[in-house]
């Protein structure tokens, strides 16, 4: 497996090595020792979550606070979507940055998504089933998140926004600037 460091500390693209031959293919989608050796960073998963979503999706920017904060890897299973990570760490250097990477079934890469970072994701593919394993169990008090469409953030989904699905819930997100007030 290749991982590479994305433009934000501590964000990373995994690349399995794919194995294809006539019968289909096979990979390894994630080895605990493989991803401490290349990462430095020693993450138990406990709780892993799917979802399958038409095109023109968005889910996000979602992640929880205090105890119930969550590190995740995220992939796809079938289809694609841009997968979307903000900084949230006042303290890291690249704090309110965002990284953008196309996941896909064909190029099979996952994003590791820090504790500390917002998520979300725009489904490019109908009936597309993205997963992701976390570290932390969900608790709905700890959920929070940021408007997709932050002004600040200037995340560009490069999707005509009139062609976008966003749940009620996602789209009274707070901006940016009004959840660093609360």
């Amino acid at each position: 497996m290749i991982i590479e460091q994305t433009s934000l500390k501590d964000c990373f693209v995994l690349k399995p090595l794919v194995f294809q031959d006539s019968r289909g293919y096979f990979y390894e989608s994630y080895n605990k020792h493989d991803f401490y050796k290349h990462t430095g960073l020693g993450i138990d998963f406990v709780q892993d979550n799917q979802s399958q979503s038409s095109k023109g999706v968005l889910r996000g920017l979602h992640f929880q606070v205090g105890d119930y904060e969550q590190a995740k890897l995220v992939r796809v299973i079938k289809g694609s979507v841009l997968d979307v990570c903000v900084d949230l760490r006042a303290t890291s250097e690249t704090y309110l940055k965002y990284a953008a990477v196309i996941l896909s079934e064909e190029n099979k890469h996952q994003m590791f998504v820090p504790k500390g970072f917002a998520h979300g994701f725009l489904v490019l593919e109908d009936n597309t089933i993205f997963s992701y394993k976390c570290d932390n169990y969900y608790n709905k008090n700890a959920e929070r998140g940021i408007i997709y469409s932050d002004q600040d953030l200037n995340i560009d989904w490069n999707f005509p926004s009139n062609d976008l699905i966003i749940s009620e819930k996602d789209k009274s997100l707070p901006t940016l600037e009004n959840y660093l007030k609360e």
